[in-house]
């Protein structure tokens, strides 16, 4: 662990002598970095530079939360973090392999406010194989007792390659699927969080403005391996295992893997997409007038946003995304 806390330190030093900007915002995950020592974890925070008010988020297993580990990340300035809940139902949660139970989530939620952190997302997953509509509302019902300011609610998704992907009996249905987005949608906003992302819901002032940045299509940083980072159109990533990442940056250079570059029309088309997944929309006219979108779309001034419908079906929109006004195209 030591050896890639140390790579990683070593990246960033690469990336500041090459003249990283302070950032306003540090995304401590990918996995579950509260297993590293804090010692470790912190020592990499140390080593980003940072603005005045940045926002430093870590993700943690509930059952990795004890009290020593959350005093010393707010002491090196941890001011959020994300709990890795998924459920409050004990078989749902063994159903997708989670080791924490209930009682585990609301003592984690009381060491992190004893420590002085007020910020904090509560993670949750629908979809999991035996969960019904009762053991959803009881998990919607349990997380919003314990008062966050923040909740995301993702449907558990199916990747090829991995022991759910091969297992079809373990499928999430899509329509169970649909039914609980929607309760969700109306016991997270009846309780004051506002979706501000398709699957993010946030009390006013605690939208996780490291994710803001993403859907706004900023400039990041990714430090450690497979870690994504893009600057105006340009996306590169890092190899994929910590073995090699330490040797590469052991031998003192990037240890980036393959890079993209995007076109004016491809960064335009991306914009609107990841923009249309936000309460703030798109422009009108980058969606095209017809009946095709009736009931997915509303439209608020020169903007289009989302229905609660339109949520469930936001590929389909994405699909008829025009990436300029009729008339502005250019060539071909």
């Amino acid at each position: 662990m030591e050896a890639y806390a140390a790579a990683c330190r070593a990246e960033l030093g690469l990336l500041v002598a090459g003249g990283m900007p302070p950032a306003t915002s540090v995304f401590f995950g990918g996995g579950t970095p509260s297993l590293l020592p804090a010692e470790s974890l912190c020592s990499v925070l140390d080593a980003i530079p940072r603005t005045s008010d940045a926002e430093v988020t870590v993700e943690c297993n509930p059952d990795t939360v004890v009290p020593d580990l959350i005093s010393a990340y707010r002491r090196a300035g941890v001011n959020r973090i994300s709990l890795g809940v998924q459920s409050m139902v004990p078989s749902v949660l063994s159903a997708l392999g989670r080791q924490h139970d209930p009682a585990g989530v609301e003592r984690a939620v009381d060491v992190v406010r004893h420590a002085g952190i007020e910020n904090f997302n509560v993670d949750l997953i629908f979809g999991a194989v035996g969960e019904t509509a009762a053991d959803w509302e009881l998990t919607l019902g349990r997380a919003l007792a314990l008062g966050p300011p923040h909740v995301s609610a993702y449907a558990l998704t199916v990747e090829p390659g991995t022991p759910l992907g091969r297992d079809r009996g373990r499928h999430p249905d899509p329509d169970a699927q649909a039914d609980a987005y929607l309760r969700a949608d109306a016991v997270l906003t009846a309780s004051g969080l506002q979706w501000y992302e398709i699957s993010n819901f946030a009390r006013a002032g605690y939208e996780c403005r490291h994710n803001l940045l993403y859907w706004s299509q900023g400039d990041y940083a990714g430090v450690g391996c497979a870690a994504h980072s893009h600057t105006s159109g340009r996306r590169w990533w890092n190899v994929r295992t910590p073995e090699r990442y330490i040797e590469e940056v052991g031998r003192g250079r990037p240890p980036v893997a393959a890079e993209e570059v995007l076109d004016e029309l491809g960064v335009a088309r991306e914009n609107l997409e990841l923009s249309l997944r936000t309460r703030g929309g798109v422009p009108s006219w980058a969606l095209p007038p017809g009946e095709a979108l009736t009931g997915l779309v509303e439209y608020r001034g020169q903007r289009a946003v989302l229905s609660r419908r339109g949520r469930l079906l936001a590929n389909e929109v994405a699909l008829r995304l025009q990436p300029a006004p009729a008339g502005a195209r250019s060539g071909p």
